[in-house]
Formats: C-alpha cells, structure tokens, sequence
C-alpha cells in the first residue's frame, strides 16, 4: 500500500472519531498524477450533494499539463464512492452531531485508488494551543533525558 497524499492539517484542526475507506471518481490523466504524488488535500472537505458524497477542493496538478482539457480544473468537485448504507450512517451522524467529513490521506489498495476519511468534531482555538505546548514539553523531556 503506497500513501500518495497526506492531510496532515486535519489532524491537528479537528479530533478525529471514526475513519473509513472510500473510492474516488477520477479522469485517467488524474489518477496517474496521483500515482506521481501531484496531489494536495490541505483545506479540502467532503459534503453531501443529493445524498452523495463529494470531495472539494482537493487539488490534483496534472502530470503533463499540455495534455489535458483546455476546460481542467485542479480543484474540481469529486465523487465520493460508498456503499449507501456507509453513506447513510455518515450523513445521519453529520446532521445529528455536527459533524464534518475531511480526507486525511489517499492511497491504493491494489490497483484501485482508495480515499481515508475521518469523522471529525473542529478543535478550538485554546485546544490547539494547549496540545502544541504538551508536545514541546515532551520533546524537551526526551532531549532532557538523553543527555
């Protein structure tokens, strides 16, 4: 399993509660610039469109930039692919809890381009502040302790 993309941001804005795996609706030229690792899912979110999921603004940067549609976008708006009942229990727990729905990475599972993405409640601001301070103390606690 190669991870093509990371959202190492959505770690530490928002706790995330339940992971899952998803498909992802792609043009061709697309999933070989992911295979190149031409993706970036920093600021991109899921929402729900007539009881479907999509994926916006996740920016996929063509591989060879004179071979695409003059009408690309980098950043267009793409199914999400799940089972209906899976889709139903997100939307559910979205409404009722509110809840977001954020890609934390992309990868392949055999040949087949798979999309994680997490449940997720938004951290606060003192949240934030107060873990960043709790790993600069260990950090000084490891160097503390190795010499």
């Amino acid at each position: 399993m190669a991870v093509y993309a990371q959202n190492r941001k959505a770690r530490f804005d928002y706790d995330i509660l339940e992971t899952f795996q998803t498909g992802i609706v792609l043009y061709g030229f697309e999933v070989k610039s992911v295979r190149a690792g031409r993706v970036d899912l920093k600021d991109s979110y899921i929402t729900v469109k007539n009881n479907e999921l999509w994926l916006l603004n996740a920016k996929i940067y063509p591989l060879q930039p004179k071979n695409i549609p003059a009408t690309y976008r980098e950043n267009r708006s793409r199914k999400i692919l799940a089972h209906a009942d899976e889709v139903k229990r997100m939307i559910g727990k979205i409404r009722e809890a509110r809840l977001t729905i954020v890609p934390l990475q992309m990868y392949n599972v055999k040949r087949y381009l798979k999309l994680e993405c997490g449940l997720a409640k938004s951290k606060r601001a003192f949240e934030k502040r107060e873990r960043i301070k709790k790993r600069d103390t260990e950090r000084e606690i490891e160097r503390s302790l190795k010499n």
